[in-house]
């Protein structure tokens, strides 16, 4: 059962391409582009927006006797975080995620495939 359905991942075609190209890390070494610096900025400035203002905010909800503050404000400074966050991700994560995810595939599927290979004999 478990031979079958590494066969069956093995030839999707995405499982065939990334093995037939050989797929590695060499896009890597690339120079980045100016939208993956752009990318990799607004993922730090999630950061900064996150628990850093965060706590700012909780700060002045306390010095300020207001704690409607932090409990309203908090979620909508951590949602904000998050698309910001992904924005950066959209930006700069699309080409690398594609590069690793081909590679990391063809080395699971050889590995998984030799290894069910060597079971079976």
């Amino acid at each position: 059962m478990k031979m079958n359905f590494i066969k069956r991942i093995a030839e999707t075609e995405y499982v065939r391409g990334a093995i037939e190209e050989k797929a590695d890390l060499s896009g890597f070494k690339k120079k980045p582009s100016i939208r993956t610096v752009l990318g990799i900025s607004i993922i730090g400035l999630s950061y900064i927006i996150g628990w850093p203002a965060i706590s700012v905010l909780g700060i002045l909800s306390i010095y300020m006797n207001k704690p409607w503050l932090l409990a309203i404000g908090g979620p909508l400074l951590y949602g904000l975080s998050h698309l910001v966050f992904l924005l950066g991700m959209y930006l700069a994560g699309a080409q690398y995620a594609k590069i690793f995810l081909r590679w990391a595939t063809r080395i699971v599927v050889e590995k998984l495939s030799s290894k069910s290979i060597s079971s079976s004999e």
